[in-house]
């Protein structure tokens, strides 16, 4: 990393402190372009669109993405002490190449352990059949990232819901969470009004996610009802990675369960508006019966906390079909397999709603795009309790869950 690098990273981290920053000062910076889209018109030097970031940390690997301006083959360098192994893609026996976007795999790493990591890339320049011509190399800054622990004592994490292409949000919210603990972030859905293209994804949430965690701490994007829409929409999961490769996934981190559901659209499928394209109830069915099996697992089971994510939230979200629907097929689940928190968004309504008649867990909402309206959540545990603080943007705590772990 060169000293005029870590300069531009820590005058951004300084501004973050002061509430100065803005998605035009990071475009500033000179680490990422300008205008971070491809051009077929405009021809563009081999470049990093973003800085890489971290998608799927498990204590034994890592995926490891990151978008250049032209096509290229890409690879990442990677060591505990130096940059001494090598990692890329390859699947049916070919080297992932010729490509722009580009989603790296790094297994057998070892658990609580820093990595140090570097990516590298050279322009492909000409691809004949037998013969192939590259062109300029270019190295990323070097990153760190470290593994969690196989069975670690505590875990910390950051729920942001409901920004709605407003990416300078990003800045405002982290600014109230520099000094709380977190191992990675939730990003609960409807980052987006709706899917246009890859320019969007990159400036309105890869952009300043990168400049302010995402390459050396993992994000999850849960999907919102919102990323279902626009033109774009089918191919926004190849920005991110899913170890099974599904939106809906569970895993276990620290003392927390975690449960990340796909709860689709809010209105019904036929609705005019899907021309006849989409088929959201059979998939929540899907995730219904997954979700019974995972809540069957030992490690569920013996896991002092269970955590659900899940964008709509069963309860408090008026009638609208992807409510009900959600509260159907999920909710006696919740109930039957003693699920403590549900962590969601959607409303624009901030509020935390103890458990009544018809929930035995909690429900934690989270706010609005709109300035005065926006959370933060944070989520901190170890083996004997579960806290739970919403942070409004103005840095006041709106709300707290504290519960001490069950016998169950």
């Amino acid at each position: 990393m060169t000293m005029s690098k870590i300069s531009n990273r820590r005058q951004f981290l300084a501004a973050l402190a002061t509430g100065t920053t803005s998605l035009a000062t990071a475009h500033a910076f000179g680490s990422i372009p300008a205008t971070a889209t491809r051009s077929a018109t405009t021809p563009t030097p081999h470049q990093f669109i973003i800085p890489p970031y971290l998608q799927a940390l498990t204590p034994t690997g890592v995926s490891l993405l990151s978008i250049t301006s032209r096509p290229a083959y890409t690879w990442i360098m990677y060591g505990k002490e130096q940059l001494s192994d090598k990692a890329h893609a390859v699947e049916d026996g070919m080297v992932q190449a010729n490509n722009t976007l580009s989603s790296i795999r790094i297994a057998d790493l070892q658990p609580d352990t820093v990595y140090y990591y570097q990516v590298i890339s050279k322009e492909i320049i000409s691809f004949a059949p037998y013969k192939l011509e590259y062109g300029e190399e270019i190295k990323s800054e070097i990153y760190t990232f470290r593994t969690p622990k196989t069975d670690a004592d505590t875990v910390s994490a950051l729920v942001l819901n409901d920004i709605h292409d407003r990416p300078e949000s990003y800045a405002t919210m982290f600014r109230l969470a520099h000094q709380l603990p977190y191992e990675f972030v939730v990003l609960n859905g409807d980052l987006f009004n709706y899917q246009t293209d890859e320019k969007q994804v990159i400036e309105h949430l890869l952009h300043p996610c990168t400049e302010l965690f995402a390459s050396e701490k993992p994000f999850v994007l849960n999907r919102g009802n919102h990323e279902t829409r626009g033109r774009f929409a089918r191919n926004l999961k190849q920005y991110f990675d899913y170890l099974e490769g599904k939106y809906y996934q569970a895993f276990r981190q620290g003392p927390i369960f975690w449960i990340m559901l796909d709860t689709g659209e809010d209105k019904p499928d036929d609705e005019p508006v899907y021309a006849g394209i989409v088929d959201y109830d059979n998939y929540r069915k899907e995730q219904a019966t997954w979700l019974e099996q995972v809540m069957q697992t030992k490690d569920y089971q013996q896991a002092p906390f269970k955590v659900v994510v899940m964008h709509i939230p069963p309860f408090h979200s008026g009638d609208w079909h992807g409510t009900l629907h959600c509260r159907e097929l999920f909710s006696p689940l919740f109930d039957k397999y003693q699920v403590d928190v549900v962590l969601s968004g959607h409303t624009h309504r901030y509020g935390i709603y103890k458990p009544q008649p018809d929930h035995t867990y909690h429900i934690v909402i989270g706010g609005s795009p709109k300035e005065g309206n926006r959370t933060m959540t944070h989520v901190a545990a170890d083996r004997k309790s579960l806290t739970i603080n919403m942070i409004k943007d103005d840095g006041s705590n709106v709300g707290t869950v504290a519960l001490s772990k069950k016998k169950r």
